[in-house]
């Protein structure tokens, strides 16, 4: 299986994530962050993408699921693409019903037990995961897992997972990639301290 660090030279290579301590970047949440990552971009590579679609099926395997949803819009290409490695039906949920047709909050076919993983591309605060979590068991669909390509892993969002009784696994995370990009002389000593404090100091509850 490849390892965190292999994931985080990925995304760090792919410019998939900015680090920039001196000049934060800000989320659509206010939160003021000296990284940015936009996983979207590793849908246009070949290699690496192909690399990180093996990586979310090695660790999915063993969890003997029935099912893989993906949430909208960023979670739908990776989830397809690990629906299609492992010959499993896929869904998709919406970040809000329809307000048409049939109203779906989910699109595909579910059925009840159905044990699945919610593929997302990026966790922060993690609110957006747990939203589509949820219209999946209002399905009476059992979650086995939420998984991701990269977590921020805010203490806050550790938190309100285990509050909902859901697990999540990144393929990478924070903290891993900072130290990725430090031995990469990405950041200097300065800076690396700087952006592990950083996510120390995050608090959205």
């Amino acid at each position: 299986m490849t390892t965190e660090e292999e994931i985080a030279k990925i995304l760090l290579s792919e410019k998939a994530v900015f680090l920039r301590p001196e000049e934060p970047f800000t989320w659509t949440s206010g939160i003021k962050s000296p990284v940015y990552c936009d996983n979207r971009l590793l849908i246009s590579t070949v290699i690496s993408r192909e690399i990180i679609i093996k990586s979310f099926v090695d660790f999915i395997k063993p969890l003997n699921i029935d099912l893989v949803a993906g949430t909208a819009t960023a979670g739908i290409p990776w989830a397809a693409w690990i629906a299609h490695a492992m010959k499993l039906p896929l869904v998709y949920i919406r970040s809000s019903s329809k307000d048409h047709g049939r109203q779906n909050a989910i699109e595909g076919a579910v059925q009840e037990g159905q044990k699945a993983v919610l593929i997302e591309d990026l966790v922060s605060t993690g609110k957006s995961s747990i939203a589509a979590a949820k219209k999946l068991q209002e399905a009476e669909v059992e979650i086995s897992r939420i998984v991701s390509i990269f977590s921020y892993q805010f203490a806050d969002t550790d938190k309100i997972f285990k509050e909902n009784n859901l697990h999540i696994h990144s393929l990478t995370n924070f903290e891993i990639l900072a130290k990725v990009a430090y031995d990469n002389r990405m950041l200097n000593s300065e800076a690396l301290k700087q952006v592990l404090e950083w996510k120390e100091s995050v608090k959205f509850l």
